[in-house]
């Protein structure tokens, strides 16, 4: 949504924060080829006009060409490519680890923050949902039977707490997904006024139009991802269902791991949050 504001461009997955140079985030042995497709469809899109099986190809080799480049080189070269609008990026893997979000404010260090929550259960049901039905996402979790939705919800919020705490006052907005997509003509026009630019209604209903990004429906061969799946196969928002949207509650079995409930550490975070 913030991608599609008149002075605004709303990036893919770029993944870029996991290295400090382009030549490790090409390497296939730093992670899944899917966490690539991200930066290789805005490459294909800003450096030809159109996201096609031959102009991923010519991305890869552009990248293959800027191995040396730092990190910060590769977003001079994005926003010189999409000129005055503000670049939104959203990659959620950045609050995997603690280095990466060190890099990110390393890389930016004046970077509005936009911390978005989810409830716990919320989270670990649709991530469980896209692993069951994600061909590529199962490929991506084999090896890994420890791997919990609960822990990573954690792990990553208590990083992004941690790492914005100190951040100068006005820095970084913490706001519950569950409402802020329950009452978007609400929040909306607030988030526009904590970045700055425009919160009349001609910025807003376009904001509200996430399918006219050219990264809303999957991409070609070799790139096929570069955002949440679930966005990619239904980008449009459907305003009635969001108005009546309620958040889950803490207590209760998971439906991913029977006759368990939420630990402690995790029911503590979370009513930090507001959540119940």
């Amino acid at each position: 949504m913030l991608g599609q504001h008149p002075q605004c461009y709303g990036l893919p997955e770029l993944q870029l924060f996991f290295a400090d140079q382009l030549g490790d985030i090409e390497n296939p042995h730093f992670m899944s080829r899917t966490f690539r497709d991200g930066l290789l469809r805005a490459l294909a899109q800003l450096h030809d006009g159109e996201q096609t099986e031959d102009s991923v190809i010519r991305a890869r080799e552009w990248m293959m060409g800027r191995a040396n480049w730092p990190i910060r080189k590769v977003f001079d070269h994005i926003q010189e490519l999409v000129g005055p609008r503000m670049l939104i990026e959203k990659s959620p893997a950045t609050t995997f680890r603690r280095d990466y979000l060190n890099r990110l404010l390393r890389t930016f260090p004046n970077a509005n923050l936009l911390h978005l929550l989810r409830h716990p259960r919320g989270t670990g049901e649709s991530v469980m949902s896209l692993r069951a039905t994600h061909e590529a996402l199962q490929r991506a979790a084999n090896g890994r039977p420890e791997w919990d939705p609960e822990r990573t919800w954690r792990v990553c919020h208590s990083l992004a707490v941690t790492v914005t705490n100190d951040l100068p006052l006005g820095q970084c907005m913490r706001l519950k997904g569950e409402a802020l997509l329950s009452k978007l003509d609400v929040y909306l026009p607030q988030i526009c006024e904590w970045l700055e630019i425009r919160s009349d209604p001609e910025a807003i209903e376009a904001m509200m139009h996430p399918e006219n990004s050219p990264y809303a429906k999957p991409g070609p061969r070799g790139a096929k991802f570069g955002n949440d799946p679930n966005f990619l196969e239904n980008p449009v928002i459907d305003r009635a269902r969001l108005a009546k949207l309620k958040e889950p509650r803490l207590e209760g079995e998971l439906a991913w791991r029977p006759g368990e409930t939420f630990t402690p550490e995790t029911r503590k975070l979370a009513k930090q949050f507001g959540y119940q």
